[in-house]
């Protein structure tokens, strides 16, 4: 008798295979200019046989996003959440083509008929989440204006890391992550000690 747990394995496996090619392959030569059927190709599958992993294109999109998640947060687990979106935004700079894929499908996943329409409201959730206990953590620690809303600098954090990561595929003459560090310095204002 067949173990239940060897294809699904397997399955598990060459789905995890997929998507470091296709992390990989888009991070190099950017989100339209590669076709699924480079991205199978550099898994050594067909079209369809990549697609049996994920269903649909758009979902195999989603699953290397949350995949680069994934990595960017082990990578980049040193700090806060600031000090880790910081990093985040600096690595950016060397994945392109995965900034253009993140700026491009979470801009069409704002409809909520999108397939991944919840994912990036989940994901933004979790993110403005762990930004404002960072705030807050910050300003207990007198490191960050007290009088600003935890909340509401989570929020234009985000925006600002996704603003700069659009504007960075329009040449952008500044280092993205120094700019966003210059408003963090802007921040640190006036605290309990000043």
């Amino acid at each position: 008798m067949a173990s239940s747990r060897g294809p699904y394995a397997k399955g598990v496996a060459k789905r995890a295979e997929i998507l470091r090619a296709a992390l990989e392959v888009i991070a190099r030569h950017g989100y339209r200019k590669t076709s699924t059927r480079e991205l199978a190709a550099a898994a050594g599958l067909s079209e369809a046989g990549m697609l049996h992993y994920f269903g649909s294109k758009e979902q195999l999109f989603e699953a290397v996003l949350r995949a680069r998640d994934e990595a960017d947060m082990a990578r980049f687990e040193t700090g806060d959440s600031i000090d880790n979106l910081t990093a985040i935004i600096r690595h950016n700079g060397s994945v392109p083509g995965l900034v253009q894929l993140y700026s491009t499908f979470s801009a069409e996943a704002g409809d909520p008929e999108h397939g991944s329409h919840e994912f990036f409201v989940e994901r933004y959730a979790g993110i403005r989440a762990a930004l404002a206990d960072a705030v807050r953590a910050r300003q207990a620690a007198g490191t960050l204006n007290a009088s600003a809303d935890p909340e509401t600098i989570a929020t234009l954090l985000i925006a600002l890391s996704d603003g700069l990561q659009v504007q960075s595929q329009y040449e952008l003459q500044a280092d993205t992550a120094d700019l966003f560090s210059h408003l963090l310095d802007l921040l640190t204002g006036p605290t309990r000690d000043s």
